[in-house]
């Protein structure tokens, strides 16, 4: 208790110390509150007064430690709640901090794979290859030979989210309390959210399950490299994955020594990350320089190498539907379009005017296509549009505004390879293949043979069903004396006649998915089934739905 207390004493005094409530409380009309800033004994120990917000922000974050720290780089993707320019000043936090000691990294290890650290790895460097805020890794070579770098999380970090959390949530509860004009930004659920995040990033075997998946994702890629993991000595707390040599892609001048293709690189960079949202709907949202390393085996040919895979993202189709429609539509200026995916993908109130909405999405829109089109950011035009759909009421997801500030980065690192890069023609290719395989008759048949064997199951209910619907039917009928019998005939043939159209329509169906050139697995069973019923099992579907148009015409 007596940490906890001593803890909020030093973060309240961090907070007055770079003046960041002066703002918010000179807004509100709480006169004790503004009568405040001026008797607070913090007052004679402020800095920066002058400072930007921003500046002073990103200052006090870093004074108050790494869980503050990477608390502020979540908040660096919440664009509704603090402006461009704080947003661009603490997406600059740095978590470089002090290594703790290799002694204390082998007990953590012994302690997660329960035994010495000799029978594990055949070397064991003590001195950390690099240290963060959550984890430090260090160098090793398994004893078949296998060089590998182990993560260790720092001692303690969970205890020290624990209170920091707990502390940053009551403060989130004092100022929606107290200044009611922040309630509509959340501030409580917004603590919950990256208090989540936080949870997900110290636990290793996440992680480690995440880099499997998208080494699964991109097995035998020419474009990019997923290290291998080593499950066998991977916990929740220490996480053992192979070592790849790389060149930082922020080493320019070693890149161009080595006669590397940047345009082809940085065209590569966008292609790995459309091909991970649209593709795999599971996508590295944290592909910042750091993490990306490039093989220059063949300067020709490169291929990318990521690390670090604590933060991924995950879309829907429905979400995967909404931003390739939006991306073609905004280029070909379809502003109607635009606003009509909003309302139909449920991101705007169903009953907002699709009018309003497509003239202030064109308001924003438009200037931006007054630059050349190499110019155009797809991130910033996505992030000026969840902006713009908000004033209707639009709550942006927490996956899309993950994309989007990772859009923003991945575009921000291909023009700092290849400032001539040409987005717009680099990303078309992806997102018009994708609409075309996943909207429209391919769409359809696509979705049809995903659920087809869902549909095959319940195949010899049908008929049981629909006679226990018109038997309930008859039966409702019968018990009502003021139904005569001719009544029941009108009420029952058309349920029959839907039950003639039901299964032509079931049986027209297999018939012509037979005829479809597949190689889907999915149709092997039932293909099987009716490669020697074909003509009968279409003939006898046609068939049903004549007769169902038939008795409709009488």
């Amino acid at each position: 208790m007596i940490k906890k207390w001593l803890r909020l004493v030093y973060i309240f005094y961090i907070v007055n110390r770079y003046c960041l409530l002066n703002e918010p409380i000179r807004a509100t009309q709480i006169r004790s509150l503004r009568f405040f800033i001026y008797f607070n004994p913090f007052n004679y120990v402020r800095s920066n007064r002058k400072s930007d917000h921003g500046i002073r922000l990103r200052i006090a974050l870093e004074r108050l430690g790494p869980i503050f720290v990477k608390f502020g780089q979540a908040l660096s993707t919440r664009q509704d709640i603090l402006p461009p320019k704080a947003i661009e000043e603490i997406s600059r936090l740095q978590d470089d901090v002090p290594p703790f000691s290799g002694k204390i990294a082998i007990s953590q290890i012994e302690k997660s794979i329960k035994k010495p650290i000799s029978e594990a790895f055949k070397y064991f460097d003590e001195n950390p290859l690099a240290s963060a805020s959550i984890a430090q890794v260090h160098r090793a070579i398994l004893h078949n030979g296998d060089k590998v770098v182990v993560k260790v999380l720092r001692p303690n970090i969970h205890k020290i989210l624990k209170l920091d959390t707990a502390l940053m949530l009551t403060f989130a509860k004092l100022i929606s309390s107290i200044f009611p004009n922040l309630k509509r930004f959340k501030p409580i659920e917004v603590v919950n959210e990256i208090n989540q995040s936080l949870l997900d990033e110290i636990d290793l075997l996440r992680e480690a399950a995440n880099a499997s998946q998208l080494r699964r994702n991109f097995e035998n890629s020419d474009i990019q490299y997923i290290p291998k993991i080593y499950w066998d000595y991977t916990s929740s707390k220490v996480m053992v994955m192979e070592e790849v040599d790389g060149l930082s892609i922020s080493d320019i001048s070693k890149l161009d020594a080595l006669g590397i293709d940047r345009k082809l690189l940085a065209e590569r960079g966008v292609q790995i990350f459309y091909t991970q949202v649209f593709r795999d709907c599971f996508f590295h949202a944290d592909m910042h320089p750091g993490n990306l390393f490039i093989d220059a085996t063949n300067p020709n040919d490169p291929k990318y190498i990521s690390i670090d895979f604590g933060i991924v993202g995950t879309l829907n189709r429905d979400d995967q539907q909404y931003l390739a429609g939006n991306f073609l539509a905004f280029f070909k200026r379809d502003y109607k379009k635009v606003a009509e995916l909003h309302i139909e993908s449920g991101w705007v109130p169903a009953d907002t005017r699709v009018d309003a909405l497509e003239s202030a999405i064109r308001t924003v829109c438009e200037p931006i296509f007054e630059k050349p089109i190499k110019e155009i950011s797809l991130g910033y035009t996505l992030m000026r549009l969840f902006q713009v759909a908000r004033r209707f009421n639009m709550e942006v997801q927490p996956q899309l505004i993950l994309l989007q500030k990772t859009l923003i980065n991945i575009e921000g690192l291909g023009r700092q390879l290849y400032p001539e890069l040409n987005l717009w023609e680099t990303s078309r290719p992806i997102l018009e293949k994708w609409m075309r395989e996943h909207v429209g008759i391919k769409g359809f048949i696509r979705r049809s043979q995903e659920h087809l064997p869902k549909v095959s199951e319940k195949l010899p209910e049908i008929p049981d069903v629909i006679f226990e619907i018109l038997q309930h039917t008859q039966n409702s009928l019968r018990a009502n004396k003021n139904f005569n019998e001719i009544e029941l005939n009108k009420t029952v043939q058309p349920s029959k006649s839907k039950f003639f159209l039901i299964l032509g329509s079931i049986l027209a169906g297999a018939g012509a998915f037979y005829s479809l050139n597949s190689d889907s697995e999915l149709l092997l069973n039932l293909q099987t089934f009716i490669k020697n019923h074909n003509s009968s099992i279409l003939s006898i579907g046609i068939i049903s739905i004549i007769y169902y148009i038939l008795k409709k015409e009488r």
